[in-house]
């Protein structure tokens, strides 16, 4: 049997910080690097013509930034908003030129967990043709396993954004 020479996926999960959130009773994870804060979920305002997983609007210190229900975008059962959900702000891109503000909702925000390169895993192979382009990888964490989320594909889906190719997107920042 030969070793496998293949180069990994393109956004294969990397050791480093990832925030921690849930959808119903799942749990992900993001590069924290990409999150720019959370607010408090706020009067969205709807934009016609727009697909259904995009709720709308906000204002934002001035700025007007698209917000995404991340619950509608996987195809999950639709739950009204409890106390805990909020609005994870997503920098999209690199600044000047690339960067760009969305807002992503989430049932709840839990914390940011440092992942060792033990504590991933890529992808498993699930059988048959399931869409696994949103997944960056798989973590395990206390004893769970977490979703990692490849933030670029989520946006970049249906035109929502446009990103550079140099996209620092699904890179976490680096345990010392």
């Amino acid at each position: 049997m030969t070793p496998d020479t293949s180069s990994p996926p393109a956004f294969a999960a990397k050791p480093g910080k990832y925030l921690t959130f849930s959808l119903g009773r799942e749990s992900y994870g993001v590069p924290v690097l990409s999150v720019r804060e959370i607010i408090r979920l706020c009067p969205i305002t709807p934009v016609p013509k727009m697909p259904r997983y995009i709720k709308g609007v906000i204002n934002l210190r001035g700025k007007v930034i698209p917000i995404l229900d991340l619950r509608a975008k996987f195809g999950l059962a639709s739950e009204s908003y409890a106390d805990r959900a909020c609005i994870m702000v997503i920098q999209v891109g690199q600044p000047p030129n690339g960067g760009t503000l969305m807002g992503a909702i989430v049932d709840a925000v839990e914390e940011v967990v440092p992942l060792a390169a033990t504590d991933l895993e890529s992808t498993p192979d699930f059988g048959g043709s399931p869409d696994t382009q949103y997944i960056l990888g798989m973590a395990t964490v206390r004893g769970g396993v977490k979703t990692l989320l490849n933030l670029e594909k989520i946006f970049q889906e249906d035109g929502t954004v446009s990103l550079p190719s140099s996209s620092p997107l699904n890179s976490p920042t680096q345990t010392p």
